[in-house]
């Protein structure tokens, strides 16, 4: 009697339990739902993220153009031109950090194998005062977030960024 009971005891509380076991998980709507959620924030997010990184590369742009323009500045008032071979004032093109640095000492961007931007000044001397000129130009780098993206920075402060 006692095992017949124990018997109809046990097989009542497996058959329970099993029965609440299939209750257990998430149906096929809740998921649904969790996987349209999470769509709809990655939509909202990655282009907020793209937004800032770009931004941020850009960054890196403005401070080097601006440093320039202060450096070509400092070296008129020192030189009374923007760019001299021995007495005489000269025009001149230089690309990339290093040439760069040649001429301004004081200009250091950063590593050059990790700049997101290549630089190129170009200086004008004509002889006239109101004739000296100079534009830097930093043009993104292919392969980077900031490719084709162009700034430029001339002596009187116009600047297109």
């Amino acid at each position: 009697m006692l095992s017949q009971r124990l018997y109809k005891h046990l097989s009542q509380t497996f058959i329970r339990s099993r029965s609440s076991s299939r209750n257990k998980g998430f149906t096929l709507a809740e998921m649904l739902v969790v996987i349209a959620v999470i769509g709809i924030l990655t939509a909202i997010a990655v282009p907020a993220y793209l937004g800032y990184r770009n931004k941020a590369a850009r960054t890196e742009a403005f401070s080097s153009l601006e440093s320039i323009r202060m450096l070509e500045e400092s070296y008129y008032a020192e030189n009374g031109c923007y760019y001299r071979v021995g007495a005489n004032c000269t025009n001149t093109t230089v690309t990339g950090v290093a040439n760069i640095q040649a001429i301004l000492p004081g200009f250091t961007p950063g590593n050059p194998n990790s700049l997101l931007f290549n630089y190129n000044l170009t200086i004008t001397n004509l002889g006239a005062v109101n004739a000296q000129a100079f534009t830097m130009t930093a043009t993104g780098k292919s392969g980077t977030p900031v490719e084709g993206s162009v700034f430029t920075i001339d002596q009187d402060n116009n600047r297109n960024f």
